[in-house]
């Protein structure tokens, strides 16, 4: 009777060809067909199994009507989000404009009069009226927990005038945040930010109205520290979002994710995290229809399913050079200069990367670095949105929404790269499996600290991830690129930084335009170890505000 049961239900689900094979098909993670082993089950029950073996080997054959019959699908987006509250903490996921979840946010922007006063928490505020810089615009966000807001010029001038409330927040700092509220983790220890403006609390996070000359009105919060092994550690509570707003390529009608490219980022951190995560997906498919292997977002975390309808946008289109086009330098001399000095500093850095190196290149100078590696070098290039692996800028017709590197510009992939959410990204980083990070700077000190992130009152681009890139100096090289002297004439390499750091006795080597120097982080020292054709030692110490030693073998750049 029993192996009767079997064999009928098998002829309903199974194609008897594949029963013939002894396989089922199935889909892989990139959706093709693939192949599941059939396991026969015994026609008899082991003696003594009784009713408990029956129910055990019932549970093992369940089908199709095993699957919960509930769905998430809601056919209205408005209806989606009616239940955001004024005052709630939203966690908007996206990376620039890269997986920006804007048919939610052009949904809840509809109720600006009705909904006010939100905390919007995201790596960033949009770029003008796009991604959350909508709801900037309709006045419904007082307060923003962000890493870097130097894309939206109108959230900086709210900032700078004291009509906005700002958190600044490192980059793995904010998802590590993120992800132990999502863990049921209270808060965490982590050595990015210790000895900076972030453990002193010294970033105010809300101007009087008038900016910086009328005074703060909410000053930063002070860190807590702790020595672990000789190192300092910032303890950081874990930030609870009651929405969670986010954008995936595909997803089931149970919740399940799929994320594509660099499109995950804080995603799928964000929908772990808050009470209520709603998804627009850009492709809704049917229960069974995702291979488990795929599954970036498991269905437990996700309470409804939109479909998404907003299209998506790039910040900063970037595309390889014309091949055939002329290398057209400069018609200004002032600028066919500064080009060249450019050029000198990242083709003297470039000699610093080995061949199989895995490299972190912040954002300007060091994107240059790549173009003058040694013949025979070559290495993998890591960003901390999500990517191991980055390739160049694309041709125009392979420009993809979804490729785009920490500085927002679209680029490509190469053969064996690897994409991945931010917090497996900031893993990377703090752990100290990057062997090289090459980092611009507004000021550097002779012990290593490095300050490249904002002005006080004046100009307020963000921490991004540069906080955490210097968090781990002796596993991690730290490089500073960067120009000898500010427009004003005034040195960069200081004695002690004037501006608020990014981080303290972090910096191992400091190449510009006149020289190279060797960074002692524990004694304090800088030694000079190279000089540029046609630059004095004369001139190096007139443009240098500290002492410095001289290398016995003093080289050229």
């Amino acid at each position: 009777m029993l192996q009767c049961a079997r064999r009928a239900y098998a002829a309903r689900v199974v194609p008897p060809r594949a029963l013939a094979r002894g396989s089922l098909p199935a889909r892989n993670a990139g959706g093709s067909l693939a192949k599941l082993t059939v396991v026969q089950l015994p026609d008899q029950l082991p003696a003594g199994a009784g009713h408990a073996g029956r129910a055990a080997r019932a549970y093992s054959t369940a089908g199709p009507g095993a699957v919960p019959k509930k769905k998430k699908v809601w056919d209205s987006v408005d209806e989606a989000v009616a239940d955001v509250r004024s005052g709630d903490v939203l966690l908007s996921g996206g990376f620039g404009l890269c997986g920006t979840p804007d048919t939610l946010i052009e949904a809840l922007a509809k109720r600006k009069d009705e909904i006010k006063d939100l905390t919007a928490v995201s790596n960033n505020v949009g770029s003008g009226e796009l991604g959350l810089g909508k709801l900037l615009y309709t006045g419904q966000i007082s307060k923003v927990m962000a890493s870097y807001i130097g894309g939206n010029k109108h959230f900086e001038s709210l900032y700078l005038n004291g009509q906005i409330s700002l958190e600044l927040i490192p980059q793995g700092t904010l998802v590590g945040r993120l992800h132990a509220h999502a863990a049921g983790f209270p808060a965490f220890y982590t050595p990015t930010g210790a000895s900076t403006a972030v453990e002193e609390g010294s970033i105010p996070i809300r101007l009087k109205e008038g900016g910086m000359k009328a005074g703060v009105a909410i000053p930063g919060n002070k860190k807590e520290t702790r020595e672990f092994n000789g190192r300092k550690f910032v303890l950081e509570p874990a930030i609870a979002g009651d929405v969670a707003f986010i954008r995936a390529w595909k997803v089931d009608e149970v919740g399940n994710c799929v994320f594509r490219y660099t499109a995950n980022n804080f995603s799928s951190t964000m929908a772990r995290n808050a009470k209520l995560t709603i998804v627009e997906a850009e492709n809704i498919v049917p229960v069974g229809s995702l291979s488990p292997n795929a599954i970036h977002l498991p269905g437990i975390y996700v309470d409804r399913i939109v479909k998404a309808t907003a299209p998506k946008q790039i910040e900063i289109l970037t595309v390889a050079a014309d091949a055939n086009a002329k290398d057209e330098k400069p018609a200004d001399p002032v600028k066919k200069v500064a080009l060249e000095s450019r050029h000198r500093i990242a083709r003297r850095a470039a000699r610093e990367l080995k061949d199989g190196y895995y490299v972190n290149l912040g954002i300007g100078m060091p994107t240059l670095v790549p173009e003058f590696l040694p013949p025979g070098v070559k290495v993998w290039l890591q960003s901390e949105n999500g990517v191991l692996g980055m390739g160049p800028y694309p041709p125009k017709d392979k420009v993809d929404a979804d490729i785009i590197n920490a500085g927002k510009e679209t680029v490509t992939l190469l053969p064996g790269s690897a994409v991945f959410d931010s917090y497996e990204s900031f893993a990377m980083i703090r752990g100290g499996h990057i062997d090289v990070a090459i980092l611009g700077a507004m000021q550097v000190s002779q012990a290593g600290d490095i300050a490249n992130f904002m002005i006080p009152g004046k100009l307020v681009k963000g921490i991004g991830g540069a906080m955490d890139l210097v968090s781990n100096p002796d596993k991690t090289k730290v490089i500073v690129v960067m120009e000898h002297c500010a427009k004003d004439g005034s040195p960069k390499i200081l004695k002690q930084c004037e501006l608020p750091l990014t981080g303290a006795r972090t910096v191992s080597q400091i190449i510009t335009e006149l020289a190279v120097f060797d960074v002692d982080r524990h004694a304090g020292e800088l030694t000079l170890t190279e000089l540029a054709e046609g630059v004095t030692l004369e001139e190096v110490k007139a443009k240098t505000g500290c002492e410095f030693k001289v290398a016995s073998q003093l080289g050229k750049m």
